[in-house]
């Protein structure tokens, strides 16, 4: 089947997808990298990326189901996770960096939908994502920080 959809911004037409395809395999297949698979059972956040700007486990959807949609990856969101990641790296919570791109996908996503987060609310978005090296708390640090030098004022 053909596949057409808008990826990070650009047309992608693909004319022979097979119908089993998930979201995941597609993206990997046109190059996106982060877009990273730790579980095939949807149950660790890292094949996190945005359909129509709302986060979705690509190892649970169907290529076909994201046809005449907008997919969007980490690699499309660059300037927006340039502004927050230092921040998580400075914790030491990028310790192997395989479950980064599905943090700071969903980041994104909590930013978008609560750009002044409490610590429980990040707790609770962030908790569908599995890092087995750290114990999730360099991440809250991280993202806290972040948040609370966005409230800062500059000083004259």
């Amino acid at each position: 089947m053909e596949i057409k959809l808008q990826l990070n911004g650009r047309a992608v037409c693909v004319p022979d997808v097979a119908p089993d395809t998930t979201l995941y395999d597609f993206l990997r297949a046109q190059g996106c990298a982060s877009v990273k698979c730790g579980c095939e059972t949807s149950n660790c956040g890292l094949c996190t990326v945005f359909l129509d700007d709302v986060p979705v486990l690509s190892c649970s959807v169907l290529a076909a189901r994201a046809a005449g949609h907008k997919v969007t990856t980490l690699e499309g969101l660059q300037a927006e996770a340039a502004e927050f990641v230092g921040f998580i790296a400075d914790q030491g919570a990028d310790q192997c960096g395989f479950c980064n791109p599905g943090f700071v996908m969903n980041t994104i996503a909590l930013l978008r939908e609560n750009p002044d987060p409490t610590d429980e609310e990040i707790k609770a978005y962030l908790s569908g994502n599995l890092c087995r090296c750290s114990g999730y708390e360099g991440q809250l640090r991280g993202i806290r920080r972040f948040l609370d030098s966005r409230k800062e004022v500059p000083h004259a």
